[in-house]
């Protein structure tokens, strides 16, 4: 190999990685369409690659109301759903998906109530200087926590065992 071989094999290294998940979306789309069809409701589909990982969501033109059930009681059906995605991309693929689901905005909404969260026990920290123990969450939702905290430059760690794992925030 020449060294312009090599360097040339870098972008397509990123090229193939973008296409791996955006393979990854088309086929969790493509599940999710036949769902939405097998269950009588109406949503788009939209595909996307976030923080590399395929991102894949649910919306509606409607109220939404119809996508609700398949977000269910604290979104307890749109993890379930995550789940079955993921299995069926590996099916087809052969690799563990990371890949994430939204339905009718819920994870997006998610999203900023935990950052809110994450930031005010940072706060509280800050001020008094002791841990902040915060009530358990999933996964996804002590990831977004964990952000928050960094972002505003403290450290946090989870403690606990599933599914009463929960992000402490540490002071300075």
């Amino acid at each position: 190999m020449t060294d312009g071989t090599t360097t040339s094999s870098a972008p397509a290294e990123g090229t193939d990685t973008l296409s791996r998940l955006e393979q990854e979306g088309e086929i969790a789309a493509d599940y999710l369409e036949g769902l939405l069809d097998i269950a009588d409701l109406d949503g788009d589909i939209d595909m996307d690659v976030e923080a590399d990982r395929a991102a894949v969501s649910i919306i509606s033109d409607s109220s939404g109301r119809d996508l609700q059930k398949l977000v269910g009681r604290d979104g307890e059906v749109l993890e379930a759903l995550q789940e079955l995605t993921r299995l069926a991309v590996h099916r087809e693929t052969g690799d563990r998906s990371r890949l994430m689901l939204d339905i009718a905005g819920f994870r997006a909404r998610k999203r900023e109530e935990l950052a809110e969260i994450g930031a005010k026990a940072a706060d509280e920290a800050k001020t008094s200087g002791a841990p902040v123990k915060l009530d358990p969450m999933t996964p996804f939702e002590r990831k977004v926590v964990h952000d928050a905290v960094a972002a505003a430059g403290l450290r946090s760690e989870s403690e606990g065992e599933e599914p009463q794992r929960f992000v402490v925030v540490l002071p300075a």
